[in-house]
């Protein structure tokens, strides 16, 4: 699971640290569902452990594959004053949608990024909703 954050037209992607998979890489932040969670309870631990925010988790909004993984990508809203941190990453960026490209995420992701800086779903901060999207990759 991962989350999709956004905030006056910015992006929260976290880059992975050197020990993990693919190290340096950017993405959204998230991780593995533990043995008896929800995706909705692993993503806000998740996003607990790497960035330190308690977040809500909203309509799931992409969906696609990376081998054997089945990844799911959820809107969560910002929380007023929260205070992100880089617990668990490398570091974190606020980053506009036109310029997520420009970084180097997991190919996984390149779907859900090029519909993102496409502006093919609406950005929270654009008071519009969002559709869903699935994806085979």
């Amino acid at each position: 699971m991962a989350a999709v954050i956004e905030r006056g037209g910015r992006v929260l992607v976290s880059q992975r640290g050197p020990n993990g998979g693919q190290p340096g890489r950017w993405e959204f932040p998230g991780g593995k569902r533990e043995q008896g969670e929800s995706d909705a309870q692993a993503l806000r631990r998740e996003v607990m452990e790497e960035l330190g925010i308690e977040v809500s988790v909203g309509e799931r909004l992409w969906t696609t594959t990376a081998g054997p993984l089945d990844l799911r990508f959820f809107r969560c809203p910002y929380p007023a004053g929260a205070r992100p941190r880089p617990l668990g990453s490398a570091q974190f960026r606020w980053v506009r949608r036109e310029d997520l490209e420009g970084l180097d995420f997991p190919p996984a992701n390149a779907e859900l990024v090029r519909a993102l800086v496409e502006g093919r779903m609406p950005s929270t901060s654009d008071g519009g909703t969002m559709g869903s999207f699935t994806t085979e990759g």
